[in-house]
């Protein structure tokens, strides 16, 4: 029985809707420019819109207060309350792109309650249609949000891109905390080969020095020959250990580091030890998060605190990002441990957001329109969409930001 009511409901709606324009009375409310401001329209009790023909009128309200947003109409017929009742309507919703959606209504109190739920974004051009006493009224209006249109120059102008939504790979990532160090092979100890005393230095704490360099010359205490020690590798002199003077022992009397050959050192605890391995993709970034490079992990080491079970796991920093970090400089990295096909995504960097929405903006011809996401794995370069995004939609990668100042402008708001 039940089955039978909705589809009795759902063949009075379109058959409602079917003689639009073909009624005893129209009106046609004209279309904003870009996306209907909050207040171009008459208000009615309940802040809804207000549609008014001879003595009846109809107050069509978005309520989402507790539930999932859902129309409620309110009728009046000369000012005052109908009976919910004594009215028949049906209302068609028409959204960028050319989807529409219906929708039938059934008495509840002492308003209408529509059949199904409004989705995001409430933006679409509405006709309603009213049957009562006998008489038949028909209304159409737009109602935009997050909507504007911008000529193809002013986009290209503006730096705007588009691509289709599709399938990716989306990783799955675990992030942790590490420090810049020097890699083994870009630190040496400068230590003198015989025992003796030194008679001359040429190297200086902070200097720059290159291989082969002549650092310091050294008085042998068996034969009382000088001979001189140079630096092993090219780098800079973070340790200085002795002075003209002194005698040489076991200490290293220079340390070299080279600032090009960095790695980061990452600590992995035991939960996710088992997951990280040798030739993952990580993001590194500083703690600013403004400046970031893409590596690999180049090794996974058990570390000296057996206790934790703890391992080190280390990853290279490209001789052209180094001079951007710094040993000791502490960085957070994002490991990709996992990859899984995810059957819709968008580039991460296209998503902006919208009122209380993680959104990207849908293109279709010139206009431009939110479509609000529903979000599963994110990586920095794609995110997984569960939700609110069509297959093959057309979306803004780049420029996202000149279509948000347009909508701002614009007033387009989430107003009913």
């Amino acid at each position: 029985m039940k089955r039978t009511l909705l589809f009795a409901s759902s063949l009075l709606a379109l058959s409602l809707l079917a003689g639009c324009g073909e009624s005893n009375t129209t009106n046609e409310a004209a279309e904003p420019k870009a996306a209907a401001a909050a207040d171009d329209y008459e208000r009615g009790p309940h802040r809804g819109r207000m549609l008014r023909d001879g003595d009846f009128a109809v107050e069509i309200t978005i309520f989402e207060d507790g539930v999932e947003p859902e129309y409620r109409l309110y009728p009046y017929r000369d000012g005052k309350p109908l009976a919910p009742s004594e009215v028949r309507f049906a209302l068609e919703q028409t959204r960028l792109g050319g989807k529409v959606d219906r929708f039938s209504f059934q008495p509840q109190q002492d308003f209408l309650r529509g059949n199904g739920v409004v989705t995001e974004p409430h933006s679409f051009d509405v006709k309603v249609r009213a049957v009562e006493g006998g008489r038949t009224h028909n209304w159409s209006y737009a109602s935009y949000e997050g909507r504007t249109t911008i000529s193809a120059e002013a986009a290209r102008a503006g730096g705007v891109q588009t691509e289709r939504a599709g399938s990716a790979n989306v990783a799955e990532l675990i992030d942790m905390a590490g420090r810049i160090e020097t890699t083994p092979e870009g630190r040496a100890e400068v230590r003198a080969r015989l025992p003796g005393r030194i008679v001359s230095m040429a190297g200086q704490l902070g200097q720059a020095v290159q291989r082969g360099q002549t650092l310091f010359r050294v008085e042998s205490s068996h034969s009382l020959q000088t001979y001189t020690v140079s630096a092993p590798i090219s780098g800079v002199i973070v340790e200085k250990n002795a002075n003209v003077g002194d005698t040489t022992g076991d200490r290293a009397v220079f340390v070299i580091a080279d600032p090009t050959k960095l790695h980061a050192e990452f600590f992995v605890y035991p939960r996710d030890a088992e997951r990280v391995r040798v030739g993952q993709s990580v993001r590194v970034r500083n703690l600013a998060g403004d400046n970031s490079f893409q590596s690999r992990v180049e090794a996974v080491l058990p570390t000296a605190d057996v206790a934790s079970q703890t391992v080190m796991a280390h990853v290279e920093v490209p001789a052209s990002i180094s001079h951007s970090f710094r040993p000791g400089m502490g960085v957070e990295g994002s490991f990709a441990v996992a990859e899984a096909q995810a059957p819709l995504a968008v580039r991460t960097k296209a998503i902006q957001r919208f009122r209380d929405f993680e959104v990207v903006y849908a293109k279709v011809g010139n206009t431009y329109e939110v479509r609000m996401l529903e979000v599963g794995r994110r990586t920095p370069e794609w995110t997984e969409v569960l939700g609110g995004l069509e297959p093959g939609t057309e979306y803004v990668t780049d420029g996202a930001f000149l279509i948000r100042a347009d909508i701002d402008k614009s007033g387009a708001s989430h107003d009913h």
